[in-house]
């Protein structure tokens, strides 16, 4: 461990085949928990020289991340299993995400760890790397539906800090990931569970940034058209209606992202009565219109400080008209 430390020592240990085997049996069937430890950190340091990481995941067709996959969810010393979480945040790039996420269960356990490991930095180390490798994953990979599952799966983490709500955000920015996401099981149902959860939440809590991170993904899967009857249902509906009706400057993103969100959908005429009967949209719509006028009386630009132009009346009008 102390030489893999060293950076001048990192790029020729990780060439040795030897020192990588001996850190992989090392660290999946040594007794003692030291050295378990030691060998993982060993790894974890090599792993953070950037040109050894396409060495490290392609070694021995995967088994330092088949180890690393197996002290981060089985080993009994919390040290290890947060060290070895860290390896493989290390190893998640641009290079070697396509190896990582196809790796047979990497992507399913860094999810289950995030949430049922019984240490806390070791559920936040397994989202970190998981977030880190979904950064890196795109729609045209073999892997995208498992990372969908496990970013679902890993929403449930009490001590991620919005990073998993952000990776969502950040995947629906991306046009041509937007069918798939709307599609996939579970997904726009994590979503509005996330915007539900942030009610009565401190602006710098972790439920906020979820709240607003999911009211935006929701808003970027309404900006492709094909998703528009699809998104149309009863979960994301209360959750727009939830977030368009925030009070305060600090949910003024989520405000505005759910009537966004609100007037894409509409732009399918066939949604518009279901949308106009749903309870509580009309009256939410309208107190948005409220606030619309009285910054319009009090001379303030034509579109609000997110940048986003006023659009709650006439999307009030639409839904009324189709009543």
């Amino acid at each position: 461990m102390d030489l893999a430390s060293c950076n001048t020592n990192q790029i020729p240990m990780a060439r040795i085949e030897k020192v990588l085997a001996t850190f992989v049996k090392l660290a999946v069937v040594e007794d003692k928990v030291e050295t378990r430890e030691y060998a993982v950190s060993g790894l974890q340091n090599l792993a953070f020289e950037k040109k050894n990481r396409i060495q490290l995941v392609s070694y021995g067709s995967g088994v330092v991340i088949e180890a690393l996959k197996k002290t981060t969810s089985s080993d009994s010393n919390d040290k290890t299993r947060r060290r070895s979480a860290g390896a493989l945040t290390n190893l998640a790039c641009d290079g070697t995400a396509e190896k990582m996420g196809n790796h047979d269960g990497l992507l399913t356990t860094l999810a289950e760890v995030s949430v049922n490991d019984t240490n806390r930095e070791v559920q936040q180390r397994a989202a970190l790397a998981l977030t880190k490798l979904a950064n890196s994953v795109t729609v045209k990979m073999k892997c995208w539906g498992t990372l969908l599952d496990a970013l679902i799966k890993a929403s449930q983490c009490k001590y991620a800090d919005g990073i998993v709500s952000a990776m969502f955000r950040v995947k629906t920015r991306v046009e041509e990931n937007r069918t798939s996401m709307a599609k996939h099981p579970m997904l726009l149902t994590t979503l509005a569970q996330m915007c539900l959860q942030s009610e009565d939440s401190e602006p710098s809590s972790a439920d906020h940034k979820d709240g607003e991170n999911a009211t935006k993904a929701i808003a970027h899967l309404a900006n492709d058209p094909l998703n528009h009857k699809l998104i149309c249902n009863e979960h994301i509906l209360a959750a727009l209606v939830h977030g368009a009706s925030l009070g305060g400057q600090e949910a003024l993103v989520t405000r505005d992202a759910a009537i966004l969100a609100m007037e894409r959908m509409a732009m399918e005429h066939s949604n518009r009565p279901m949308m106009a009967r749903y309870p509580g949209m009309l009256v939410t719509i309208a107190k948005a219109t409220e606030r619309e006028m009285h910054e319009e009386l009090n001379g303030n630009p034509v579109s609000s400080a997110t940048g986003q132009p006023r659009l709650a009346k006439p999307l009030l009008m639409s839904l009324l008209v189709a009543m």
